[in-house]
């Protein structure tokens, strides 16, 4: 006798757009991005690969709807933080960002791939450019401002989730620059090799976001 709890013989398990995205969210998790095609996730949810354009039309709009729901929170986590300094705020933001992206295996490169204007991307574009401009940056900086953090914090990532994704099944970065780097060649890489090959991720990141927060603060003239 089955299980009260089992479906129906022969009927389908309900497909809708919350499980499809959950679905596909844990998909990547496990497998990674290459692995995740459409056929894929519709065996993940024992259904036909068809039924799933009806809540997504291809691969990208699913794409899309993950990179959207990966920065839920965003905004509100950088805000929880109490930081009233500008500077601060924009650093908080950042952070945020990376971690939302670290929270998911090749996160960076779901969320680099879409163009997202769903709520959670607009919430976070909305609150780097309100707290640059209460600061006093021009509209064209603030905007500017955005896509700089955003790009930074992305393409670090994109790096920092491709080297962790390795597994040491092939030479490591590090490994590969040391043994292309000669004194006679390269004096000043060379001099230079124990930084170059730090696979400290996020002394990293704050190094970089040290530097641009320092750009900014030079760059301020408050109206």
């Amino acid at each position: 006798m089955s299980s009260s709890s089992s479906p129906p013989r022969g009927r389908r398990p309900r497909i809708d757009r919350a499980r499809t995205l959950r679905t596909a969210l844990d998909l990547l998790d496990r497998s990674g991005l290459d692995a995740l095609t459409m056929r894929r996730l519709a065996d993940a949810m024992d259904v036909q690969a068809g039924a799933l354009y009806r809540y997504y039309a291809t691969k990208q709009d699913l794409l899309m709807a993950m990179a959207e729901h990966m920065v839920g929170g965003v905004a509100e986590a950088a805000a929880a933080t109490g930081d009233t300094v500008w500077s601060e705020r924009l650093v908080a933001l950042a952070r945020a960002l990376r971690a939302a992206l670290l929270a998911h295996r090749d996160g960076a490169r779901v969320f680099a791939g879409t163009h997202a204007t769903g709520a959670h991307t607009l919430g976070f574009a909305e609150t780097v450019v309100g707290v640059l401009r209460k600061a006093g940056f021009s509209d064209d900086d603030a905007a500017r401002t955005l896509f700089t953090v955003a790009n930074f914090t992305v393409g670090h990532t994109l790096e920092e989730q491709a080297a962790l994704s390795a597994h040491g099944a092939e030479p490591s970065s590090p490994d590969v620059l040391r043994a292309a780097v000669t004194p006679r060649d390269h004096p000043h890489l060379h001099a230079t090799l124990s930084a170059l090959t730090d696979t400290d991720f996020d002394q990293l990141f704050e190094f970089g976001l040290n530097l641009l927060v320092d750009g900014l603060r030079a760059r301020h003239r408050p109206v």
